[in-house]
Parts: structure tokens; C-alpha cells; sequence
């Protein structure tokens, strides 16, 4: 029997991608980006998906854009993006597309792509991180090109206008790419007290060591557990926008959700407030130490 096709239409007329904060004035050579915490589904993407909006969320960096927002309320640029990963991961290259997905791919399916293509998650998911299938068919590739045009390359030009208008007030320029990580991967190491940040710099390629250990003596004193380039050295982001002979760089940051939210039921718990000032305030000083970085 032949595959379910899956064919709708988005009215993109209706969506805003991304928000934007305190974009105006730029006090620190810091942009923030928050590229996973979207949790507005499209009402057509919901009604061809197999799964519930509880199931779709499991991907969901929850909570992350208003963990950082005293920052960004301190004079830090914040973008974030208010569709979810599920409908188009934005963290992902584009050309990161699993053509066994699609009904009409216009070339002969390869089965060929990268390695995130095929466990499901490019740019274009096809399963959520427990491994369900979103869909029940093959979906239509020229509506994915829709999502590629009207979401994914929207946040990316005004993700670049951002870090190219800090880079030309401050002739330097440090992209934070926010996201959190499953408290069961920060305690995967057997190890006594779990990781409570990764700081990912593609081993130092992405961002000096000096910019990342502020950073890291920041958090550490108020107690917590801090790695670099463990478990995630860095993803799309900080790899496309680091430019370190400009003096461009980029440091992505993970944060256990365990910290500030009840992970299973998407709430935060009673610490929210206090781990959103604490890594709010390293951000900031964070900021005030790139001001004398650049001289």
C-alpha cells in the first residue's frame, strides 16, 4: 500500500516568526539568540501531525528567552523565535533535509544526509526527541520550502542585521546562542553533582578561552557545576556566525532545565526567578568585561 501524502498550506500572513527586545540601543557588544523556546504551532501544522502539543514540546527549549530576558532588559539585544523547532529548526542548516520525507522531492531519494537528517532531526524534523514520528505520511517538499522562506531564512537575516549592527558600534561582537539540555544528559556521566552549563566554543575555535571562562568564574560563584564543550561543543549557529578574524564570535550556552523548570509538565519551579537573575547577571558582566576586552 502506498504512503499517507500529507499535503497542506500555512497562511505565513498570520505568523510572527520571531520577537525581538531592546534592539535599539545596544550597551555590550553581546547579541542573544534563542532559537529553540518557539511554542506558537501553526493551526494547519497541528492539524496534520500525529502528535499531541504536549509530545511536540518535548523539543522545546523551554522557558530559555525569559530566563535571559533581565539581561537583554540590561541593554543586551534578544531575538527569539516563537515557532517551534518541530515546524522548522532554525538551529540547523538548510540544506539539512531528509528526502525520504517527502512525497515530491524533485530528485531521486538518496537516503543520504547528514547525521542529524537521519535520526529525525534537521531542519525539517521528522521525529521529536523520544523518537516519535510527527507524521504519519510523507509531507509535501514544496511546502517545506514555504517554511524555509517564510520562517527559517526571516530569523536568519534579522539574526545577521543584529550581530553586523553590534559588530559596527563595537567593532566586536559576541553571538549567545541559549538553549537548554535534559537533566538526564547532565547527569549521564555517573558523576557526583550533574552539569548544570555546558559553554560550547567548538573547542576554542569559535570563541577565545578568555571570553568563555568569564563566562564560567561567573556562574561558578554561585555554585554551579560549569563544562565546556561538554556534552555540546556548539551547534549550527555558533559554527555560521563566528567570524574570529573580525572579531566575531560566538558561545553557546546550555542550561539544565532541571534548574528552573519542572521539565515533565513544562512549568517552571520555585527557583525560576533566582537562576534567571543568576545567569542574567553573568551575561551582563559578561558584557561590561568585553567592553575593556576590545580595547
Amino acid at each position: 500500500m502506498p504512503e499517507k501524502h500529507i499535503d497542506f498550506k500555512v497562511d505565513y500572513s498570520r505568523l510572527t516568526v520571531y520577537s525581538e527586545y531592546n534592539t535599539q540601543e545596544m550597551l555590550y557588544p553581546l547579541v542573544l539568540s534563542s532559537p529553540h523556546s518557539g511554542k506558537m504551532f501553526p493551526e494547519e501544522f497541528l492539524a496534520h501531525t500525529r502528535l499531541s502539543e504536549q509530545e511536540l514540546r518535548s523539543s522545546e527549549d523551554c522557558f530559555v528567552d525569559e530566563l535571559v530576558m533581565p539581561a537583554s532588559n540590561a541593554g543586551i539585544p534578544l531575538i527569539a523565535m516563537n515557532l517551534p523547532r518541530t515546524f522548522v529548526d532554525v538551529s540547523r542548516d538548510k540544506i539539512e533535509l531528509d528526502d525520504s520525507m517527502y512525497f515530491n522531492h524533485p530528485s531521486p531519494q538518496t537516503g543520504i544526509g547528514s547525521r542529524r537528517c537521519r535520526v529525525g532531526l534537521g531542519v525539517i524534523h521528522r521525529a521529536v526527541a523520544q523518537t516519535k514520528n510527527i507524521y504519519d505520511g510523507l509531507i509535501s517538499y514544496d511546502e517545506v520550502q514555504e517554511r524555509i522562506k517564510n520562517v527559517y531564512d526571516v530569523y536568519h537575516k534579522r539574526l545577521k542585521q543584529l550581530v553586523d549592527k553590534c559588530y559596527k558600534k563595537f567593532g566586536l561582537c559576541v553571538l549567545v546562542d541559549c538553549h537548554s539540555m535534559p537533566a538526564q544528559i547532565c547527569g549521564i556521566m555517573n558523576e557526583k553533582k550533574p552539569i548544570d552549563f555546558s559553554l560550547g566554543t567548538l573547542f576554542d575555535e569559535s570563541c577565545p578561552r578568555e571570553i568563555s571562562s568569564q563566562v564560567a568564574q561567573s556562574l561558578e560563584t554561585y555554585n554551579y557545576r560549569v563544562e565546556f564543550n561538554r556534552p555540546y561543543s556548539g551547534g549550527f549557529i555558533t559554527f555560521n556566525y563566528c567570524q574570529p578574524r573580525k572579531n566575531i564570535y560566538t558561545l553557546q550556552i546550555e542550561m539544565n532545565r532541571s534548574l528552573y523548570m519542572r521539565e515533565n509538565v513544562y512549568k517552571k519551579n520555585p527557583q525560576f526567578q533566582k537562576v534567571s537573575a543568576q545567569i542574567s547577571d553573568s551575561l551582563v558582566s559578561l558584557g561590561k568585561f568585553l567592553l575593556d576586552f576590545k580595547k
